[in-house]
């Protein structure tokens, strides 16, 4: 019997349905600067110093017949030159792939860099490939990614988080919120989580009384609570009426979560920091938190967020992705229960394209793909560039 399928580069097998293979790949290791260094409360406890700047992995993917995806993954603080380095090591293995085979692909990434593990600064240099890839697929069907996920609505409610840090004194956070609210937005977050809590329930008056009851009004504690003090704010937080404490305790501590969660009206959030569905699901596992708040570059790009979705689904848990608005409004667009995105306008700069907001909620637009395109000003800020392959 003669096989019909052929072999290509790196051990891949295709046959007569692969139409397209991937030829370029373009890296770039992009620093954005913050306008003010920005503190939440792992600043105020000595844990971390203020942000000044954040590191994006840029990885840019085009076709022999031509398409092009662009996706993108990201650091604060550190570890963004470690993200660009791991990224050019295994980039070769993409080379005469399919570019449809998107969870192969993923698993092969993985696989080129295994011996360094399955979540935390591989994984998210991993992201920027794949994130690449549903981008450059949503581009060949002519769909903006939601639409070709399957999405269950056109537009999202959605919070700001940029105007609410504590390096901001209070009559900041409220213009900042007033403006925001303003501008068409649906919700508003602060940080909590000081040394003298206190502060954080003045800080959580303040904005309450300027808001009024019907504004949707979050916190966010980032981690800097033991359990019994999670316990006695999240008693004291009750009367706000809030969405959701977000990371009360140690991101890891999901039966601490667990148990918060039982014990208190308002709805617990957690899950930004951790890097993998695995941790996740251990979240989830323990009926941890009532919104779970995924980073799709963080956990590995598209593909694997897909996976956490229908996990969280099952237990009709709410869905709040972390920070990169940009990817995650189609991804929450596609989820059933009806989910928040996060607002920041710290990575508008980055893209020629600028999301329409109004009555609350993020609209799709009709543009294929992630809808987003690199500007000038984020190659000016780029500090390395590796190519892989040659574009068509």
């Amino acid at each position: 019997m003669v096989s019909t399928m052929n072999s290509t580069p790196y051990g891949t097998h295709q046959g007569e349905a692969t139409l397209d293979r991937i030829s370029w790949l373009k890296l770039s290791s992009v620093v954005l600067p913050l306008a003010t260094p920005v503190s939440d409360a792992k600043v105020l406890t000595g844990r971390q110093t203020p942000m000044t700047e954040v590191a994006f992995l840029f990885v840019e993917v085009g076709t022999e017949q031509g398409y092009e995806g662009v996706g993108f993954s990201y650091s604060k603080r550190a570890g963004g030159p470690g993200q660009f380095a791991h990224a050019k090591e295994i980039a070769p293995v993409l080379i005469g792939e399919d570019p449809s085979d998107i969870a192969r692909i993923w698993t092969k990434l993985v696989w080129a860099g295994a011996s360094v593990g399955r979540s935390g600064l591989a994984t998210q240099a991993v992201a920027a490939f794949d994130i690449a890839l549903w981008d450059l697929k949503a581009k060949r069907a002519g769909l903006p990614l939601a639409k070709l996920l399957g999405a269950h609505r056109d537009s999202v409610r959605c919070y700001n988080t940029s105007g609410g840090f504590l390096h901001a004194p209070i009559e900041q956070v409220l213009e900042n919120a007033t403006a925001s609210l303003a501008g068409g937005i649906g919700g508003i977050k602060i940080k909590v989580g000081q040394p003298d809590g206190k502060a954080d329930l003045r800080r959580v008056t303040a904005v309450r009384e300027h808001l009024g009851d019907d504004v949707p009004l979050m916190v966010d504690a980032n981690q800097q609570w033991d359990r019994p003090t999670a316990q006695r704010m999240g008693r004291a937080l009750e009367e706000f009426g809030l969405v959701w404490i977000e990371e009360p305790l140690d991101a890891y501590d999901a039966q601490g979560h667990a148990a918060l969660a039982a014990s208190l009206d308002t709805p617990v959030a957690s899950g930004e920091m951790l890097a993998s569905v695995a941790e996740h699901h251990e979240l989830l596992r323990h009926h941890a938190v009532d919104v779970i708040q995924p980073d799709a570059p963080r956990i590995g790009g598209i593909t694997q967020f897909l996976r956490l979705a229908a996990l969280a689904e099952i237990q009709h848990v709410h869905l709040a992705p972390h920070f990169a608005m940009e990817i995650h409004l189609h991804l929450a667009a596609a989820y059933p229960h009806e989910p928040w995105v996060e607002h920041f306008d710290w990575l508008e700069p980055l893209f020629n394209e600028r999301l329409r907001i109004s009555d609350g909620r993020m609209h799709l637009s009709s543009r294929p793909g992630l809808g987003i395109t690199l500007s000038e000003q984020a190659r000016a800020w780029t500090q390395a560039v590796h190519e892989v392959g040659a574009r068509p």
